[in-house]
């Protein structure tokens, strides 16, 4: 599943008229990036939630055959779910295994083949990254691989995870965070976590885009 519902505040103005999954880097707009990395992870069959600007997303991605994914959209109406009711919206397109989800608006060299699997017990996984300088507290601490809550030596959550269904049991559709749920998760120690090394980046900012923008261009020399 591609988180791609969101309104993008912090892009601002870009993300006026333009979805933030459909911001571009180096010509290229983010959310097509990530349907082309799925697809070279063999993942064939992706969820992509809407609501802001959601018709110019279905609209330019289409049906994903040309990305080599087959794309089922899960539509939340004008005002965004939030990452928990977004998710909980689109159980039923997802099916009974557990399942990827990845921010639209995150830019990574992950191989998400690494991470389709999820162990038993298990009612997430979710990919951390050491704080970046624009947020240095980050947001959940590791044991192991197990997930815990603490004040210090935390790491930041990238917007990547798996997740099975019954992270969800109990919810009623509507508008909600994540948060919650994860918690518990962690409090019933169904959440293991690890740390990516690898190249993760939230654009979050016009200055943060436009610095990767000039920095991919310049690397494919245009």
């Amino acid at each position: 599943m591609l988180l791609a519902a969101g309104r993008g505040e912090r892009l601002r103005p870009i993300t006026d008229t333009v979805p933030k999954p459909l911001v571009e880097v180096a010509g290229k707009p983010l959310i097509v990036r990530h349907l082309e990395a799925l697809a070279r992870a063999g993942i064939r069959d992706v969820v992509v939630n809407l609501s802001w600007l959601g018709g110019k997303i279905r609209a330019t991605l289409g049906d994903g055959s040309r990305y080599g994914v087959r794309i089922s959209y899960s539509e939340e109406g004008p005002v965004p779910l939030e990452t928990g009711g977004g998710i909980h919206r689109a159980l039923p397109l997802l099916g009974p295994d557990p399942f990827l989800v990845v921010n639209a608006d995150v830019w990574t060299d992950m191989d998400f083949s690494r991470v389709l699997t999820l162990e038993e017990g298990v009612d997430a996984r979710l990919l951390l990254a050491p704080n970046p300088p624009h947020h240095p507290r980050g947001d959940f601490g590791l044991e192991g691989d197990f997930v815990v809550e603490r004040e210090a030596d935390r790491f930041t959550y990238t917007g990547m995870g798996v997740y099975r269904p019954a992270l969800f049991a109990g919810c009623a559709p509507g508008r909600f965070p994540l948060l919650p749920l994860l918690r518990r998760a962690i409090a019933a120690r169904r959440l293991r976590g690890e740390v990516y090394r690898g190249e993760w980046l939230d654009i979050g900012s016009p200055e943060r885009l436009a610095w990767l923008d000039a920095r991919e261009r310049a690397a494919r020399g245009t």
